[in-house]
């Protein structure tokens, strides 16, 4: 990992191989070290970037709210630091909201876009007193509420298949400090909707959605496509399609590469 500075705050990033540039962002209670296996494959033919956000893996927290707009303005420094005028942004989760505020904001630099088990919808009212009550779990009772949080992510069928995969998932997660896991639960609950995008914008797009996601609801997040030229991948899992399907996203992110 590289580390760079943003308004004196430290931002870890990685950069490996060369070709087409490929940001790959990872969801909350996540770090970069969650596309490692995609990394290798990636890196073959094109230049892979993953940037630890705000608050998570061995970057800095900024303040006590991360908005999704701070997450793309930490993206835009780390890209502008590497040079690079176009990319093509994959976002996890929370990754996706600041792949697309970062759409939003910087839509020059788009090449193009892959939102994987995320929604351009901003949350609902119960989705935001989720929020709430997810944040107060974790003030009363840290390690227990993250852990059952990471479980809850998973298919349940692969709850029992990935026993080994899911653990390492919460000892990276039991690495996020609570100011960062606060931050950026307040950050995503204000986030603004940004539907529109995937309707107006001229580049490549793809969203990828686990048929059996326990967090975000298959058929009312693939209504938002309606319309559009938005590729639609669907997989038979969870929230977790980096896991739960590895191979499959991989063969999906490089054909996607091969269209832009």
């Amino acid at each position: 990992m590289k580390d760079t500075f943003y308004k004196n705050t430290k931002i870890a990033f990685s950069d490996t191989g060369k070709g087409t540039a490929v940001v790959l962002l990872h969801g909350f209670l996540e770090n970069s070290t969650m596309w490692n296996a995609h990394v290798i494959e990636l890196a073959k033919k094109h230049r892979v970037i993953c940037v630890d956000l705000l608050g998570h893996g061995a970057t800095d927290c900024l303040g006590y709210v991360h908005t999704m707009e701070d997450m793309a303005d930490v993206v835009h420094h780390v890209l502008h630091e590497l040079k690079l005028r176009k990319v093509v942004l994959v976002g996890h989760s929370m990754g996706g909201y600041a792949a697309l505020a970062f759409a939003e904001l910087y839509p020059d630099m788009m090449k193009g876009l892959v939102l994987v088990n995320s929604t351009a919808r901003a949350d609902s009212d119960e989705r935001k007193l989720n929020r709430d009550r997810a944040i107060l779990a974790i003030k009363k009772s840290y390690t227990t509420a993250i852990r059952m949080a990471i479980a809850n992510l998973f298919s349940e069928e692969n709850r029992d298949r990935l026993v080994d995969e899911i653990e390492a998932v919460k000892e990276e997660a039991l690495k996020t400090p609570l100011q960062g896991i606060v931050a950026a639960q307040e950050g995503m609950k204000v986030r603004n909707d940004r539907e529109v995008l995937l309707h107006l914008t001229p580049y490549p797009k793809v969203l990828i959605l686990g048929k059996k996601d326990p967090v975000l609801i298959y058929e009312e997040n693939k209504d938002q496509l309606e319309n559009s030229d938005v590729e639609l991948v669907t997989f038979n899992d969870g929230h977790m399609s980096h896991i739960e399907n590895r191979d499959e996203l991989t063969t999906v992110l490089l054909n996607f590469l091969k269209k832009v």
